[in-house]
């Protein structure tokens, strides 16, 4: 576990500085402001009629482009109508001095542009740069300076689509790395999920197992120190076993064989006076098929021994021409919730398992009405991504698995 939380503070940590997307602000685009400057040197030199008309005009241009590329980095602001009406009056004040003055005023085109490319997107801000750069282009034009009405033209259009597109990538990498964040952190949950869940089955089985075990012990002792003994040797060699299984869980490998477990089963219920029959038709499985059918025979053992007060009980494996592979569990026992057990999360976490494997788990009365059923069924060569998803370290939980009629607590 403490694995899973180091995991789970370095998915947290910010990426270093220099690895981070740059985030523009309003102060990225205040020193194209310079393009005005033609116009301020020709109104100081006193080449502008009506300087004072020509700086107010100035002043006021240049507030409205700082407001209005300001509030653009404001999601609200952005696409306000307040900040529309400010674009609107922008717009206003370029086309007055160009009209008016022309010349080096007319750099206020690309001005205006630049800053309609950071507020607007899409299909409209293509109008507004087509108009403003074919306007652009016939106010010089009309003044007689045909080269300058292609560079007020393109320059004017190139201004405001290369704003809107360096935006938009830098908002998209931002995004990114949102998300690449928010997937490392499910990634540490589903690993703490699973985790979690084989430490449930793992223990739940082996502590159930020690406990028959020494009870057994314990009420030998007095009479038959031999086989008291016996039993502590099992309860010794089961404890050993748990510590193997628990280092691979751990290490996020587990191969496991079904006729091991299925011993393992019976060990279990002979110790708490059970008896069991296994049944076993078809081919030899698969790995992946055999590891997960191995969940199912511990989980459904366990549930014996603790719920059912059975006296009899039946393991069934088969597998059919089309490929499914089926283990059946039946026994005999009163098949439903004794006061005093808890629900548990093993048939759940189980029916998860099973599920995100492409496989279904239904559990309910047996055969007629006696007794309790836990029916699996897996595909018999289930897809490597799938069985990875169910039961490696980066475990997805698609739960497609199914249980029905649950009237026993889970382990």
């Amino acid at each position: 576990m403490r694995t899973s939380e180091a995991d789970g503070c370095e998915a947290r940590r910010p990426l270093p500085a220099r690895l981070r997307p740059r985030r523009h602000r309003g102060y990225t685009f205040l020193p194209w402001l310079i393009l005005g400057a033609g116009a301020l040197s020709h109104l100081v030199q006193g080449g502008t009629p009506n300087p004072w008309l020509g700086g107010l005009h100035l002043l006021v241009f240049n507030t409205l482009y700082i407001a209005v590329v300001f509030r653009a980095f404001d999601e609200l602001k952005r696409s306000s109508p307040s900040t529309l009406w400010l674009l609107g009056a922008m717009t206003a004040a370029t086309y007055l001095v160009a009209v008016t003055y022309g010349g080096s005023w007319l750099m206020f085109f690309p001005l205006l542009s630049l800053a309609c490319g950071t507020v607007l997107r899409g299909r409209r801000l293509a109008v507004v740069l087509t108009v403003l750069s074919a306007s652009g282009a016939a106010i010089a034009a009309w003044e007689g300076n045909l080269w300058n009405a292609v560079s007020i033209g393109y320059g004017t259009y190139l201004s405001g689509l290369v704003t809107a597109t360096l935006l938009s990538l830098s908002r998209m990498v931002v995004e990114l790395q949102r998300t690449r964040q928010e997937l490392a952190r499910t990634a540490v949950e589903r690993e703490r999920l699973r985790f979690s869940r084989d430490l449930h089955d793992l223990l739940g089985h082996t502590l159930s197992l020690v406990v028959v075990k020494a009870e057994a012990a314990r009420r030998l002792a007095p009479h038959d120190p031999e086989a008291a003994g016996a039993q502590m040797r099992d309860i010794e060699e089961v404890g050993r076993h748990a510590l193997t299984e628990v280092r691979e869980a751990v290490s996020g490998y587990r191969e496991e064989s079904l006729g091991a477990e299925l011993d393992r089963a019976r060990s279990l219920l002979a110790a708490a006076g059970v008896a069991m029959e296994v049944s076993r038709e078809g081919p030899p499985l698969p790995l992946r098929v055999e590891a997960l059918l191995c969940w199912v025979v511990r989980e459904a053992a366990t549930n014996v021994v603790r719920h059912s007060g059975a006296s009899r009980c039946r393991f069934t494996v088969s597998a059919d021409p089309e490929g499914t592979t089926r283990l059946h569990v039946t026994d005999d026992g009163r098949g439903r919730q004794e006061p005093g057990d808890a629900p548990g999360s093993g048939l759940a976490g189980l029916a998860g398992r099973i599920g995100s494997a492409g496989g279904r788990l239904r559990t309910g009365p047996g055969p007629e009405g006696r007794g309790f059923s836990v029916r699996a069924e897996l595909p018999m060569f289930m897809e490597y991504a799938e069985y990875t998803a169910s039961a490696g370290p980066g475990e997805g939980y698609r739960s497609t698995g199914e249980t029905e009629g649950r009237t026993v607590a889970g382990s």
